[in-house]
Formats: C-alpha cells, sequence, structure tokens
C-alpha cells in the first residue's frame, strides 16, 4: 500500500513538472519587501521605475525614498526631507513629527506630500527623486494623511480629519487652496478612517482608506463614485484587506493596513501596505513594515487583493524576479565622507557633534548634555533593526581626557524605553555598564571595571531576548546579560515607531575633550 502511494505520488509529480506548474508555485517572493521600522508606504510608478516612501516620525532624516524595478528588491536612494529647513522636528514627542506621507507623479515632477503633526500638511517636490527637493508648500486643509490625485491638470487634495476624509483643489506648487474642503466619505464605520488615496479607473473615482486603528484591528477598505467628490458608495465585500480573523498562533503577520496601489508597467496590479510581525505574547519591536501584495482588479469591478484579503509571509504568486531568502551581513568602516542612507537622528542633529574627518576612518561623536532620556536631540545616530534574528557589533574607544562620559550602543525604542551598552569614564576609572530604561524604571543590570578605554560591544537579537557581549581584544567576548525583547515593543511603549540599533555619547559637561571613536559598525542577519 505504501509503495502504491509513493507510485500514484511520484506520477503526480512528473505531471506537475512537465507541465510547468512547479514553475509557477515556485515562483514568488518574501514579505516584508522593506523589513523594520517603515511605515505607511506609498508608491508610484514612472514608466518601468517604482518609488516608494514611508514615516519616519521623530527621525531625521525624514521620509526615505527607494527605488525598484521589480516591486521586490528595493534600494534607498536619499530622503525627501533633509534640511533641518524642510522639516522642524526640535523637542518633538514620540512617535510625532513626519506622519504618513504620499508619493506622486505628474507631467514631469515627482511631489511628496505629508503631515508634520502640530504643524501642518505640506508638499515638497523634485524633478530627480534623487536630489534635493523643494522647501514645504504649506496647505490650508488640515488632518492627516494627504494625498494628491489629477484629473487632467487639476490637482486635488484629500487628508483624513477627525473620522471624516476632506478634498481640496490645490496648486501643487504654491500650495493655494481653491475653494473650501468638503467632506466626500466617512468609510464603513471603522474607527479611525484615514490614510486616504484616490484612483481613476473605468470611469470610476476609487478612494481607498484604511480603518479600525492601526493595531490588530487595521483593515484596508474602498468605496467609489462618479465623481470625484462624491458621493463613495462602499464595496459590499469590504475590508478587501485584513488580518483581524487571523489568529496570531496561525498567522505571523498582523495589522494589515495603510495602502497604496499601483499598475506595474506589465499591466498587473499590486498593493503595498504596512503591517507587523508579532514575536512573544502578541509583542512587536521591529515596527510597522511594508508588505506586498498582487492585485486582481478587473474593468469595472472592485480590486480584490491576494484572491483572500490576507497577504503571507512567503507569498508564491507569479512574479517579475524569484527571491529566495537569504542571510544579510552588512559592514560599515566609516571611511566615506558622508553617513551612509541607512543612518538616522533622533530630530534635528547637532551637526558639529559628529565628524567622519577629525580620525579618518573612524566615526567621531562629541558627547552632549542631552540624554538618550530626553525628549531633545542626543549625540546619536542609529539604524533600524530590521530582522529578528540577528547581531550587531561596533568598536569603540574614549579619548584619554573623557572625564564624566558615557558612549556605547543602545538598542533603542524611545526615550522611556532603551537598553543600553556603555562604556563609562568615572573618577579616573573605566567601567563596562549594561543598563535599562524602562518607563520611569532606571536599572544597572551589571557594572564591571575594566583597564582598557577600547572595547568591542555585541549585541544578539532573537524573538526573546537580545543579548550583551562586551570584549576587550575583539577575540574573546563575555556575556553581561540577557534583556526582554517585549519591554520595547509596541504593544508596552505604546508609540509608533521600531527599534534602532545606536551608538551614543553623553556628557554633564561636554568639550572637544569628550568624544568617543567607532571604528566599524557590523550588523547580521541570521536565519533561523
Amino acid at each position: 500500500m505504501k509503495k502504491y502511494r509513493l507510485f500514484i505520488f511520484s506520477f503526480i509529480c512528473s505531471l506537475v513538472i512537465s507541465s510547468g506548474f512547479v514553475k509557477v508555485l515556485a515562483q514568488g517572493y518574501v514579505n516584508p519587501i522593506i523589513p523594520g521600522f517603515h511605515p505607511d508606504p506609498s508608491i508610484c510608478r514612472v514608466d518601468s521605475d517604482y518609488y516608494l516612501v514611508t514615516s519616519t516620525f521623530e527621525y531625521f532624516p525624514g521620509v526615505p525614498i527607494f527605488h525598484s524595478r521589480d516591486l521586490i528588491n528595493w534600494e534607498k536612494i536619499g530622503h525627501c526631507l533633509n534640511r533641518e529647513s524642510q522639516v522642524d522636528l526640535n523637542k518633538v514627542r514620540c512617535s510625532g513629527g513626519i506622519y504618513a506621507p504620499t508619493i506622486r507623479y505628474h507631467d514631469g515632477m515627482f511631489y511628496m506630500i505629508t503631515t508634520n503633526v502640530g504643524k501642518g500638511n505640506f508638499i515638497v517636490y523634485t524633478k530627480d527623486p534623487r536630489g534635493d527637493w523643494s522647501e514645504p508648500v504649506w496647505l490650508k486643509q488640515g488632518g492627516i494623511d494627504p494625498s494628491l490625485c489629477w484629473v487632467g491638470d487639476d490637482c486635488y487634495m484629500v487628508s483624513a480629519n477627525q473620522g471624516h476624509i476632506l478634498l481640496c483643489r490645490i496648486n501643487p506648487i504654491t500650495g493655494e487652496q481653491y475653494g473650501e474642503s468638503r467632506e466626500i466619505w466617512n468609510g464603513t464605520g471603522g474607527r479611525f478612517p484615514e490614510a486616504p488615496h484616490i484612483y481613476q479607473k473605468d470611469g470610476w473615482f476609487y478612494l481607498l482608506l484604511a480603518e479600525g486603528g492601526t493595531q490588530y484591528g487595521h483593515m484596508v477598505t474602498i468605496g467609489r463614485s462618479r465623481n470625484i467628490d462624491g458621493p463613495y458608495h462602499s464595496n459590499p465585500s469590504n475590508p478587501i484587506l485584513t488580518h483581524i480573523n487571523e489568529p496570531t498562533k496561525r498567522h505571523p503577520i498582523q495589522g494589515t493596513g495603510h495602502a497604496d496601489i499601483v499598475q506595474a508597467h506589465d499591466g498587473t496590479w499590486w498593493l503595498v501596505c504596512l503591517a507587523f510581525r508579532p514575536l512573544v505574547k502578541r509583542h512587536h519591536l521591529l515596527g510597522r513594515e511594508t508588505f506586498l501584495a498582487p492585485v486582481t482588479w478587473e474593468e469595472g469591478a472592485w480590486p480584490v487583493v491576494n484572491r483572500t484579503g490576507t497577504i503571507d509571509l512567503q507569498m508564491d504568486v507569479p512574479t517579475l524576479p524569484k527571491q529566495e531568502k537569504i542571510e544579510v551581513e552588512e559592514f560599515t568602516d566609516f571611511n566615506e565622507n558622508k553617513l551612509g542612507l541607512e543612518w538616522n537622528f533622533l530630530r534635528n542633529p547637532v551637526e558639529s557633534n559628529y565628524s567622519l574627518q577629525k580620525h579618518k576612518g573612524f566615526l567621531r561623536l562629541y558627547a552632549s548634555d542631552v540624554k538618550l532620556d530626553d525628549i531633545d536631540s542626543p549625540t546619536f545616530v542609529a539604524q533600524r533593526q530590521r530582522y529578528i534574528n540577528g547581531e550587531a557589533l561596533t568598536e569603540l574607544q574614549i579619548s584619554k581626557s573623557g572625564e564624566d562620559m558615557k558612549a556605547g550602543m543602545t538598542v533603542f525604542m524611545n526615550n522611556l524605553h532603551h537598553y543600553d551598552l556603555s562604556l563609562i569614564v568615572e573618577n579616573g576609572k573605566k567601567y563596562i555598564e549594561l543598563s535599562a530604561r524602562l518607563g520611569l524604571i532606571e536599572h544597572v543590570c551589571k557594572r564591571i571595571e575594566v583597564n582598557s578605554g577600547k572595547v568591542v560591544f555585541k549585541v544578539n537579537s532573537c524573538k526573546e531576548y537580545y543579548t550583551f557581549y562586551y570584549s576587550i581584544d575583539g577575540k574573546k567576548f563575555s556575556e553581561l546579560g540577557k534583556m526582554d525583547t517585549t519591554y520595547l515593543s509596541s504593544e508596552t511603549t505604546g508609540t509608533f515607531t521600531g527599534v534602532y540599533w545606536g551608538l551614543f555619547a553623553i556628557s554633564p559637561k561636554p568639550s572637544l575633550n569628550t568624544w568617543v571613536d567607532f571604528d566599524r559598525f557590523e550588523y547580521r542577519q541570521y536565519l533561523k
């Protein structure tokens, strides 16, 4: 009987292989397409080039822009907001700052519209998305999550404002608004209708929304109208994307929502959205990431996302390339004249506190009296944690005159939630310290005295823990302790960002003699 079953199985496999179905079934890609803290994606296409932007909140530069030729492999090519004159983040609260950008292309110009919370909505524009973008063009219509849509030469702005979706006609270069804003739809009844985007197709205007709040109840809904200003009628099959009914134990992706749709140059339709990956006890810490799903959109019909209205980590669908899971290893030696695009600052940086020229081949950080606990801009430069299982490593040396100084590597969610691995100079002695800031609790987990002002720090990450190590010679590492990942999760902190690996320098008496040199930064992903 077993041999008979094996024969049947082999026969079926041979038929599948000979028919070419194996090639189709094996073709696909891996979600998320942009891992780590990259929420609120928006996408546009110019010929066969795709451009995508995401939110940055209190981090600077603001709004990274990515480029792709296949919708799957993305390269960060710059930031839309790379000057303080474009984005004022001075003492912006955690998860304040820049919300939900939209990128659009029209008549030779790229436009990015977004919200600086508490300050208003604005547009920047450019003819070259790899170059500098304009100064902000401020807009009258308020709310959040603004988007743009052209009908002929007329430009319309749509935004979400306290449960209502507002529409107005504007001049995107001057910011002038023509007429008053009007309500056009309030969604399907889910809380926090937001993230509106309008598309024209087959004589209809389709209005895409996110509803349910950007947590486990998140979903994507859609309505349509013959006129851009409504009335909009809801899709009977709403929501078109949600994981509300996908239990966490069964499905590794949750919180799907805040989407944007694009038609590929081969005529197919695709949707990008945010979602998160819970790790332990329904907690996630990488932030909301960018995912991709195929869309079926027949003429005159409603769009259908991935056939089921859900998405997966391994998307076994026909795509342009085939993508395999690979381990990632990145090395920064600080030999360039400026930091790479992967590095961010907290709020607008004090540029004089950072140098790649003072000691060639090193990143020199001058200590600041602003602490990591402050809602301000400490001497801090960081990149996103993008993988659940991985390792970050750095080598540092404190200045000989760096008395009363603390420098090192931090696993940072926000000013009230971070784990710090520090080299400290205090009363002529040097210490290595592992400490935690968890809300109102500050705790030194371990402190040891060392003789060297030069150390190598390493942090390993997995679902449950961060494990912290140090080495004096760079070869033999000693473990200092483990920290629970859930204390840095969005569910614990209540914020919209994700975890960063950060380098920092702090002193209550900063001067030109209180500095630390970082020799390198290594980041590895482990496939487990």
